[in-house]
């Protein structure tokens, strides 16, 4: 079983020091404590429904990204606001469940859809192994339909929908398109040529898909030097994506892989805080510091969009899988298999899945007054599962000079990304297409 490094927790650092307690008393204390506190919180362990768990690792190095991807149950104790923001179909968590074999899958190939980033054309690029392409996600209580692209088209009929974020989030319109290809192909409906923010139409159903690139969703610049240094401005929105976005249906947004970079945070255009910024004079703080404040300007900025009366939805943390290493370090991603259930366990709290579901909260509850909508597009478990699902090296050619060589950030098309959209029709047909 694997374990996972953790780096820092909601209280700082974790500490190599172990509590020196003799056992005898903490098994006395658990003793009275369970039998105190089990009759008053039988109730209550409903809510533990959908807690994820986390991989253990047997080797001591992964990424700072992958290294704490675990799920707190406490921010989902809200069952009226899970119901909304978890919508679920036939009493089912669709976002509960387990990877199963598929041999129909899958339902495109690099050659056939023209969409694949280079990066992501694992095929292309000499990997020899197919079986991660043959897996669908299986929710435990229920089966979740494979995506159907005339029904999703029917659905969006008259509609757009915009990607807002990183490049994880490019990654997974390029599935869409590419699931999409079956039923039709798209014109480039582009504003620019700037492949980060690519639009593309489907004529006969008149939908619109487009996605908007931002490392941070807020206004970030980098400063060229050794260390990379960016400057993020938290209180203010990408206006890359926030001055288009209410043109728009639907907005799926998503993020956090970018704050793992030494960073320096604003607001109010004034230094509030650093991140593994080498800089002796500003107060330290850690990437989820940033995070929390980033994300909270985006969602707050859709809900000031006063002509965007659509749906946002969140999709959840994707993490990385990177072993024996960082991503600068010579880690990466060799496994050739999902994770079994009995293979991952829960061992403590994700901090940017548990940011999402704090912020979301909120910004659903003020969207309630404006008649916009917030949903959770909820993948962290799934992925979890599928460290088999990136390019690693098959994302270009030997040698070749690239800035992440051994890629574990982003997934292989086709492969267990296609599966978000499975989840995302899904969630449409519990929303009644409307």
């Amino acid at each position: 079983m694997m374990k996972f490094n953790f780096i820092e927790l909601l209280w700082g650092k974790n500490s190599p020091n172990r509590q020196i307690i003799p056992k005898v008393t903490l098994l006395s204390i658990f003793a009275i404590l369970l039998f105190t506190v089990t009759p008053l919180s039988f109730p209550f362990f409903g809510s533990l429904k959908r807690t994820v768990f986390a991989t253990e690792q047997s080797s001591s190095s992964l990424s700072s990204s992958s290294s704490a991807v675990l799920f707190n149950t406490n921010v989902q104790n809200n069952t009226a606001a899970n119901s909304i923001l978890f919508p679920s179909s036939r009493n089912c968590d669709i976002f509960r469940g387990k990877w199963v074999p598929n041999p129909k899958a899958p339902y495109y190939t690099n050659t056939s859809c023209w969409a694949i980033h280079e990066h992501q054309n694992c095929m292309k690029y000499g990997r020899p192994d197919t079986e991660f392409m043959k897996w669908r996600w299986k929710p435990n209580d229920c089966e979740l339909p494979i995506f159907d692209p005339f029904q999703f088209l029917e659905i969006m009929r008259n509609k757009s929908m915009a990607f807002v974020g990183d490049s994880v989030g490019r990654n997974q319109m390029q599935s869409l398109v590419c699931l999409l290809s079956r039923a039709e192909s798209p014109i480039d409906a582009s504003e620019t040529e700037d492949d980060y923010f690519r639009r593309w139409k489907y004529r006969n159903y008149n939908f619109t898909v487009a996605a908007f690139w931002t490392t941070h969703l807020v206004k970030s610049k980098t400063e060229r030097n050794p260390h990379d240094l960016l400057h993020v401005y938290v209180d203010e929105a990408d206006e890359k994506w926030s001055k288009k976005a209410e043109h728009f249906d639907y907005i799926v947004i998503n993020g956090g892989h970018w704050f793992d970079k030494p960073m320096v945070f604003y607001e109010e255009q004034k230094i509030i805080g650093c991140y593994d910024c080498f800089i002796s004079n500003i107060t330290k703080t850690s990437r989820f510091f940033g995070y929390s404040k980033a994300l909270k300007t985006a969602l707050k900025t859709i809900n000031s969009l006063g002509n965007f009366k659509g749906m946002t939805i969140l999709r959840s943390y994707a993490p990385s899988h990177f072993e024996n290493g960082l991503w600068n370090e010579g880690g990466d991603c060799l496994r050739r298999k999902p994770f079994k259930r009995s293979e991952v366990r829960l061992e403590g709290v994700d901090l940017f899945y548990k940011i999402q579901m704090e912020e979301i909260r909120v910004a659903q509850d003020e969207a309630k007054k404006k008649k916009k909508k917030f949903r959770v597009l909820d993948v962290t478990q799934a992925m979890l599962m599928r460290p088999d699902g990136h390019p690693s090296k098959y994302g270009h050619w030997p040698n070749e000079n690239v800035t992440l060589y051994n890629d574990c950030v982003h997934w292989c098309l086709p492969g267990p990304i296609d599966a978000w959209s499975d989840l995302l029709l899904e969630m449409l047909k519990m929303e009644g297409g409307n």
